[in-house]
């Protein structure tokens, strides 16, 4: 199922068609990703579960404009690590946009992932800005289970943008459970346009 539906999206990607994809496989691999996410419980004891989960998810949301998920990269000769980095590929979309519109360099895109029952602060956001790099990209994703007040992580955020520490784009649950949603629907289309509206509540403020 995986093979077609890469093989699928990456013809409309060469075309530059519009991604409309609605397979019966596509379907049932998003419910099946939604139900597996809502079992997997926060803690450290379930952080490698999450992990190669949330591989899996950004591989489905975003190939074949992003590609090639690496787990655990090792940068800066071992003493720091990326929980997944993914290899820009996009002619079109949010992931070519943020390039060679906004001029914002995203060759490869980092995704922090964080199983934690507690809130995500200050110490999650500077690591993944110390991940960023003009040659690497300054645009990644930091994943983690629920924000208690998410307001305020846009906020810092957005604090990150304006200070040229790179951009950084929340995801929790709620919002991978929505993207699938629109697989599910029949809707591919919708992410490029959720992922849009992200990339602008941070970056315009």
């Amino acid at each position: 199922m995986l093979h077609e539906y890469r093989e699928q999206l990456r013809q409309l990607e060469q075309t530059d068609s519009p991604s409309d994809v609605d397979t019966e496989d596509e379907t049932v691999i998003a419910a099946a990703l939604a139900a597996v996410l809502r079992q997997t419980a926060p803690g450290s004891d379930h952080a490698g579960a999450y992990h190669n989960l949330m591989i899996g998810v950004v591989e489905f949301f975003f190939y074949p404009k992003l590609l090639h998920p690496r787990k655990e990269l090792e940068i800066h000769q071992g003493r720091k690590r990326i929980d997944i980095v993914m290899e820009n590929n996009a002619h079109s979309g949010i992931f070519f946009r943020l390039p060679n519109v906004r001029r914002i360099p995203c060759a490869y895109v980092p995704i922090e992932c964080k199983n934690y029952g507690r809130e995500i602060g200050n110490p999650e956001l500077d690591q993944l800005a110390g991940r960023f790099s003009v040659n690497r990209g300054k645009v990644g994703f930091l994943c983690c289970r629920e924000f208690e007040d998410r307001n305020r992580f846009v906020q810092r955020c957005r604090d990150t943008f304006r200070d040229d520490r790179g951009l950084i784009l929340p995801v929790d649950d709620a919002t991978v459970l929505r993207l699938l949603d629109h697989i599910e629907q029949g809707r591919r289309n919708e992410i490029d346009d959720d992922l849009g509206n992200l990339v602008a509540e941070v970056s315009l403020d």
